[in-house]
């Protein structure tokens, strides 16, 4: 059987889908997978075993210069390389316009959520066969079920494969990984909570160490590596790296990022924040999981931008001190 699975973007929401594979995979031996996906998350496909060929998109990219990309040929060569191949499913694994047109292109029985599912219901118009999955599931829970209703297998009840371990088998070290990084204003804890933490943490004999995206949370990270000496700043570097560096760590303090997705999916560890956005639906999803939700009136507000005028940014984080949060990274250590 060959299967195409668009799954673009972001990068938690393709680590979300790589379950749904592993129980794909393991139903139907003779599974061969292709995988649409942006090119800045290229690496995670490929580090799943049931993944044959990586095709990368650049939507993003793509939107900020159209006229480039069609003078390119850009546009041309994607369709080029999705049409190589006739599939028994293509698999819209994300529910919106922009994957159901990707999906459009290929060849073969072009599959999704319905409208009532879709995160975009517009997106089910360009289907062949439609699924209904209750949205008030967790991510990688709905997309499992879209897998074993066009597959025709029963949702298997083991907790969710990622697939990926065996890409990054290396030694435990006696580290703290700390993922400050984030695209929403919201999300962000306080600087100082990061200091503050890290100062507990390194006292207990664990190094800290900080990756950063950008040259805004490169500031961020050397203010909190400046607080003790035993903090390193992780050098930038593409997914794999980013990965090793995580699978060594004895545990993880993050923020909602889609790189404490995959510390999730390496089973590391982790205590996540989470204040704006919704665990239930979209948290880390793996053993040793800890997910410390911020109980203020208007939390999760699922916005990037927060309309509370407040000294402190985003107000909801005030209740989650640096305590509670070393109270449950002590657990896990």
């Amino acid at each position: 059987m060959r299967i195409l699975i668009i799954k673009t973007s972001s990068l938690g929401d393709v680590i979300h889908t790589l379950p749904a594979l592993t129980d794909a995979a393991k139903q139907c031996k003779t599974l061969h997978c292709d995988w649409v996906v942006e090119e800045a998350f290229s690496e995670i496909p490929a580090w799943h075993p049931a993944v044959s060929r990586v095709i990368p998109v650049a939507i993003r990219r793509w939107r900020r210069h159209p006229l480039k990309m069609w003078k390119n040929k850009e546009w041309q060569q994607f369709k080029q390389s999705i049409q190589q191949e006739k599939y028994d499913y293509v698999i819209d694994a994300q529910g919106l316009f922009k994957s159901a047109v990707l999906t459009a292109q290929a060849k073969g029985i072009r599959c999704g959520l319905d409208g009532n599912s879709a995160r975009e219901p517009i997106a089910s118009w360009f289907y062949d066969k439609k699924i209904t999955v209750s949205t008030a599931q967790h991510a990688v829970i709905r997309t499992r079920l879209l897998f074993a209703n066009l597959l025709n297998y029963e949702l298997p009840t083991a907790e969710p494969d990622y697939g990926i371990k065996p890409s990054f088998q290396i030694d435990k070290q006696k580290h703290v990984i700390f993922l400050h990084g984030t695209t929403w204003t919201t999300k962000h804890w306080y600087d100082d909570n990061w200091a503050d933490l890290a100062k507990l943490v390194t006292n207990r004999g664990y190094q800290v160490r900080i990756p950063w995206g950008n040259e805004v949370e490169k500031q961020r990270a050397e203010k909190i590596a400046a607080s003790h000496d035993n903090i390193h700043i992780i050098d930038r570097g593409n997914l794999q790296t980013l990965g090793y560096e995580l699978a060594q760590a004895q545990a993880v303090v993050g923020v909602d990022t889609g790189l404490a997705h995959l510390a999730a999916a390496l089973d590391v560890p982790s205590v996540t924040l989470y204040g704006a956005t919704k665990a239930g639906l979209t948290g880390t999803m793996g053993k040793q999981q800890i997910h410390l939700n911020a109980q203020f009136p208007c939390a999760p507000c699922l916005k990037k931008q927060c309309s509370y005028k407040t000294a402190a940014q985003p107000p909801c984080y005030q209740d989650l001190s640096v305590d509670k949060v070393w109270r449950s990274l002590k657990d896990l250590l």
